[in-house]
């Protein structure tokens, strides 16, 4: 046996360095932006419109998917979970408003109640990712903290058919996509600046 072959036999364990960008601000931003846009329809400002649902679809939507695989390739199961899951939302949501739309489904409108119980099972699912980030940065965790308070106050402002708790979650919901938008900035810039320009 030569001694290439026996060198080649030899090796056992290949070290594989990740250059693969990080997707997370990818993610957070799409979440960010469309968060605060449908926020600011809940706190009262405009009313439903194409560009939310557009922002549902593409970049909350679509985007966040994109970024949920991303990090699945990463190795990242909270990342995965979370960007895949929120993206999921956001088109299921969009679902929500437009399949009733149709003359086939117009009786497939959500009520009150229904709407409240999906709300508060996105609230469930954010509160046991809040816990996961209590392993994460202060930034992260201020997101899913007043994610999850978002969730269940959207759930009881429906449940009772309150536009006053309707109108607080949306003011609510703008501090929670902002928060976000916070984390993705501190990410890119912090990398691209090579140091910490904003803390997390």
């Amino acid at each position: 046996m030569s001694q290439n072959i026996k060198d080649i036999m030899s090796v056992r364990d290949v070290k594989i360095t990740d250059l693969t960008a990080n997707p997370a601000p990818l993610g957070l931003m799409g979440f960010a932006m469309t968060t605060i846009l449908l926020n600011i329809h809940n706190a009262g400002f405009y009313p439903m419109n194409s560009m939310i649902l557009a922002m549902g679809i593409f970049y909350g939507g679509i985007a966040q998917v994109i970024a949920g695989i991303m990090e699945w390739k990463k190795g990242n199961t909270f990342g995965t979970t979370a960007f895949t899951s929120y993206g999921l939302f956001w088109l299921s949501l969009v679902g929500l408003v437009l399949i009733p739309k149709s003359a086939e489904y117009s009786g497939f409108a959500t009520d009150a109640a229904p709407l409240a119980a999906y709300l508060f099972m996105w609230g469930l699912f954010t509160l046991y990712m809040f816990i996961g980030t209590l392993k994460a940065t202060r930034a992260l965790q201020v997101v899913f903290l007043s994610l999850t308070i978002l969730f269940f106050l959207l759930a009881a402002g429906n449940y009772l058919q309150n536009p006053a708790i309707l109108k607080i979650a949306g003011y609510e919901g703008i501090f929670t996509g902002f928060s976000a938008f916070y984390a993705a900035m501190g990410q890119v810039l912090n990398e691209m600046y090579g140091k910490k320009i904003i803390p997390l």
